[in-house]
C-alpha cells in the first residue's frame, strides 16, 4: 500500500493540508501540521502568475520568491521533510513553468528522489498530459488531477483517466481562499464523480473552519485546507507553528469525529 492509499483508507476522511514552500519557517511549519494530525501534506511552489490562486497564496508565493525560493529549494524541503516524516504522504502542488522548466524527466526524477508521493499541475490539463504525466508515473510519482463544478459528464472521464493517488475537487468555480460551495453542491458533485471512478475524492478551495470541515467530511474522502494555514503564516510569521498546530488539531479531531 502506498502513502496515499493508507491516508486514503483510515475511516475517516483524510485530512489534506497546505502550505507554501519558502514562507516562513517552512520545516517548523510541515512538522506543525503533522504534529496537528494532518494526513497528507500539499507543498506549494511559489510561482510568479498563481492564476488559481486567492490573495493569501500569491501573497505566500511573494514573500516566499522574495526570499529566493527556487525549485531546487522545494525539493530539498521535501527531502528534508521525508527524512523527518518517512510515512506522512507529501504531495507537490503548482503550475507548469517550474516543473517543466528543466524537463518533465528532470522534475520527476527529482522529486522521485525526494520522497514526493504526488504532484498536482494545475495548469496542465488532462488534454495535454503527455507535457509531464508520463514522467511521473514512470518515477512512481501520483498524478493528481482537479475536476471542478464545471466539469461535465462529457469530461469527467478524461479527468479520471490517467489520474491517481485522488483526485481533487474544486468546490467552488474561482480562485483559493475567497468562497465556499453549498454542502449540498459538494455532496452532488462528489457523488456524481465517485460513480464513475474508485479514486478517493478530496474536497478543496473556501474551507477555513472546522465547522465547514467536518460537514464535507461526511460526504468528501478528503478534506483540503489550505488558505487558513497560509494567513497564520503571514500573520505570525516564526510564532506561526504553535498556531498552525492549533488550528491543524481542531480541523483534525472535526473531521475524525464527523462520521460518528
Amino acid at each position: 500500500m502506498t502513502r496515499l492509499e493508507s491516508a486514503f483508507s483510515k475511516p475517516h476522511a483524510a485530512f489534506v493540508a497546505f502550505i507554501t514552500a519558502g514562507d516562513g519557517d517552512t520545516a517548523a511549519n510541515l512538522d506543525a501540521l503533522v504534529a496537528g494530525g494532518a494526513n497528507v501534506i500539499e507543498l506549494g511552489m511559489p510561482f510568479t502568475d498563481p492564476m488559481a490562486d486567492g490573495p493569501a497564496i500569491q501573497s505566500a508565493n511573494l514573500r516566499s520568491l522574495a526570499k529566493g525560493t527556487t525549485t531546487q529549494t522545494v525539493l530539498m524541503i521535501a527531502n528534508e521533510f521525508r527524512a523527518r516524516h518517512p510515512d506522512v504522504p507529501l504531495v507537490l502542488m503548482g503550475y507548469a513553468n517550474p516543473m517543466i522548466r528543466r524537463g518533465a524527466q528532470w522534475f520527476a526524477e527529482h522529486a522521485a528522489g525526494a520522497g514526493v508521493d504526488g504532484v498536482i499541475c494545475v495548469d496542465i490539463p488532462p488534454e495535454e498530459d503527455d507535457t509531464l504525466g508520463p514522467a511521473l508515473r514512470a518515477a512512481g510519482i501520483a498524478p493528481i488531477r482537479l475536476s471542478t463544478p464545471t466539469t461535465d459528464a462529457a469530461r469527467l472521464p478524461t479527468v479520471i483517466e490517467g489520474s491517481e493517488g485522488f483526485l481533487y475537487y474544486v468546490s467552488v468555480a474561482g480562485i483559493t481562499g475567497k468562497q465556499q460551495a453549498a454542502i449540498d453542491s459538494i455532496e452532488a458533485n462528489v457523488s456524481r464523480i465517485k460513480q464513475s471512478t474508485d479514486l478517493p475524492v478530496a474536497v478543496g478551495f473556501g474551507v477555513r473552519t472546522p465547522e465547514q470541515a467536518a460537514e464535507i467530511a461526511k460526504v468528501a474522502d478528503g478534506v483540503v485546507v489550505g488558505s487558513a494555514f497560509v494567513d497564520l503564516v503571514g500573520e505570525f510569521g516564526t510564532d506561526a507553528p504553535a498556531k498552525l498546530q492549533e488550528l491543524t488539531s481542531a480541523m483534525a479531531s472535526a473531521i475524525a469525529k464527523a462520521r460518528s
